[in-house]
């Protein structure tokens, strides 16, 4: 008999010039991370508005996570400390909406940590496996 196992849909959000070079990193050094992840290359974490982590889980993701340069390295100087300040708003918006606070994640990841980049990626989908699928916000999922 088959069995269904239940494949997260995870939404990434990488900057451009360290979490995405440390994806590409992950798949140049062959570091596996699970295919359900999908990156959206951004051009700093700074212009990650919540509005588009919102709007990944209505529209079905079942975790979302940003990843963006360490504190201190970016390359717009401040971009990740603008960041940090929204996503921190964000946790406590999506505490309040009840979802469940491991299903967003932020990490800083910088372009040659692409070994890191995919312990995280494999990390976070096995969390968001374990939770399940996301049904909180199916309500404001688009209908097809």
């Amino acid at each position: 008999m088959l069995e269904n196992k239940f494949e997260p849909k995870i939404v990434a959000f990488c900057c451009n010039w360290c979490s995405y070079a440390g994806a590409d990193g992950a798949g140049t050094a062959r570091k596996n991370y699970p295919a359900n992840v999908k990156i959206i290359k951004v051009p700093c974490s700074g212009r990650v508005n919540p509005m588009f982590i919102l709007r990944a889980f209505a529209r079905g993701a079942d975790g979302v996570i940003m990843c963006g340069c360490h504190p201190g390295d970016c390359h717009y100087m401040t971009g990740n400390y603008y960041a940090r300040r929204r996503m921190t708003l964000l946790m406590s918006m999506l505490e309040f909406m009840g979802v469940d606070k491991n299903r967003f994640r932020v990490e800083w990841v910088s372009a040659a940590e692409g070994a890191r980049f995919a312990e995280v990626m494999n990390k976070f989908v096995a969390d968001v496996t374990a939770l399940g699928e996301n049904v909180k916000l199916r309500d404001l999922r688009c209908k097809k």
